[in-house]
């Protein structure tokens, strides 16, 4: 279960607070004013969302924080909000790791593997659940069970013999919702963050209902960047189609990101396009000759997941430059001296980006729902905007790079291309969950031959932790996209003549 699509008060704080931020950042001044955006946030004496309205502004002043980009202040020391906000008042990359964070007192301190009996209980005469315990854990009191948690052992015999399903083990979601198991448990029950496992998905903060944790942002140093005046170009992921509602369509984007003071937009899908050529050709030279599969390269988190965990294999991730760094090239290419942010459904983006070999191609990572914060605090009417010159000359298949499957699929069509009689055998996979399961199958040699393709998001990027509409809807929109585009696959691409110019350093 994510919350991607719908509005709960969770969105609704983490919106109101980018958007603050982005006004602070837009209006400039003395930035000390932070301290009183808790107060507007969450206004008068009553609290609305917890039990009370110092801790709800608490931890707003601490998203506050994050999302400029500045770290957690410690619980054992007094700081004001505004400690260190002049130093990040730049037009630069601002933020120190770790990238995602958990407010440990807006941590629910959720039971994590708990097994309970619900009030579904029946009381029935067979009561199954006592006599499956291998441990004598469950009573009856009062006709209804009840579990001993001093001798329970969690082994679930219980919850699977119950006729009512009235018997549940309780998962906390963010530990749930990690495919490498990196959300443990501190000494007051909280979930912390093993940052020597975490691969920055952003998948525990989509899915926590508490609010508890969150990525550090860029919207501050990226509206301080445009403040310049240096030609700020956004790079836009295949993923956007929709994401900003009904309003604005694509071919409204250009002119909406205009209004934010953008120079000019290119879709990422240009870069993908790219990407696409390069896997095909590693494929076709490295695959069985050298490598016994590979694996694509352009989700970072998968990328990262399988270099930790399967390090044997960090050869056989493709070495392809990623969608964002070939668009970034093309971008400052194209516009010397220009900067360039990146603009996608993705928070392992923003780590990628910090890379000592990629930073100067990406200035800054801002999610889609960061950028929608942005509008609002501009005040964009996107109903009196005009279409302005349409998207790039991306192919169909670099457009579908947003969407599980997709980036397999465009190299496979690639690779028909440049050799027809070739086969491509494909296995692919989405959640880092499963994309784990691929590579232990890969372990064993199922896959020799075959392209991998590994997404760490619930339906590719369009799950991805900065979305900000449902998955299924995103599905059907960026295939409606793929369909528009002039050509269908990568090989067509008007930028491939820059290809080898840009693998340069």
């Amino acid at each position: 279960m994510s919350f991607r699509g719908v509005y709960t008060n969770v969105v609704e704080i983490r919106q109101k607070i980018f958007t603050e931020v982005a006004r602070m950042a837009y209006e400039g001044g003395d930035y000390s004013r932070i301290i009183d955006l808790p107060y507007k946030i969450i206004p008068g004496e009553v609290a609305q969302y917890r039990d009370s309205v110092f801790l709800e502004r608490a931890i707003v002043g601490e998203r506050l924080r994050l999302a400029i980009g500045l770290p957690l202040r410690k619980l054992t020391e007094h700081a004001p909000i505004s400690d260190g906000i002049e130093e990040s008042a730049i037009a630069e990359k601002y933020y120190d790791p770790p990238l995602v964070n958990i407010i440990s007192f807006a941590c629910h301190a959720c039971p994590d593997g708990e097994i309970r009996v619900t009030d579904a209980c029946q009381g029935c005469l067979a009561h199954p659940c006592k006599e499956v315990c291998p441990k004598d854990a469950i009573s009856i009191v009062n006709g209804r069970s009840v579990i001993d948690k001093e001798k329970c052992i969690r082994c679930g015999k219980c919850l699977n013999a119950c006729p009512y399903s009235a018997i549940v083990k309780m998962e906390r979601p963010c530990a749930k919702a990690c495919g490498v198991d990196a959300i443990q448990t501190d000494e007051l029950g909280r979930a912390q963050i093993d940052y020597d496992k975490c691969v920055s998905c952003g998948m525990c903060l989509v899915n926590c209902p508490f609010g508890a944790i969150s990525d550090k942002g860029q919207i501050f140093q990226t509206i301080h960047a445009i403040k310049t005046g240096i030609p700020v170009y956004a790079a836009v992921a295949p993923a956007f189609v929709g994401q900003f509602g009904k309003d604005l369509p694509a071919e409204k984007l250009r002119a909406a990101l205009k209004q934010l003071g953008f120079a000019d937009m290119m879709e990422v899908a240009v870069g993908a396009d790219l990407c696409t050529i390069e896997e095909a050709k590693d494929f076709m030279k490295e695959v069985p000759e050298k490598l016994s599969f590979m694996g694509t390269s352009c989700c970072p988190a998968w990328s990262v997941m399988a270099k930790k965990l399967f390090p044997e294999f960090a050869s056989h991730i493709s070495m392809a430059l990623t969608p964002m760094v070939l668009t970034g090239r093309l971008l400052k290419k194209q516009h010397p001296g220009c900067k360039v942010v990146f603009i996608g459904p993705c928070a392992a983006k923003k780590l990628e980006a910090s890379r000592r070999t990629i930073r100067s191609d990406v200035d800054f990572v801002l999610t889609f729902e960061e950028v929608m914060a942005m509008f609002e605090a501009k005040g964009v009417d996107f109903q009196e905007l005009e279409k302005d010159g349409g998207l790039s000359e991306s192919s169909g298949d670099g457009r579908g790079f947003a969407v599980s499957g997709g980036v397999a699929q465009a190299v496979v069509n690639c690779i028909k291309e440049l050799e027809p009689d070739r086969e491509v055998k494909v296995a692919s996979a989405e959640g880092l969950r499963e994309c784990r399961a691929l590579l232990e199958e890969a372990r064993k040699g199922t896959y020799d031959g075959y392209l991998l393709e590994g997404m760490a998001c619930p339906g590719g990027c369009v799950g991805g932790a900065g979305t900000l509409q449902g998955i299924t809807k995103s599905k059907a929109q960026v295939n409606v996209s793929k369909k528009k585009a002039k050509n269908a696959h990568a090989l067509s691409s008007d930028y491939s003549q820059y290809l080898s110019s840009l693998e340069e350093k």
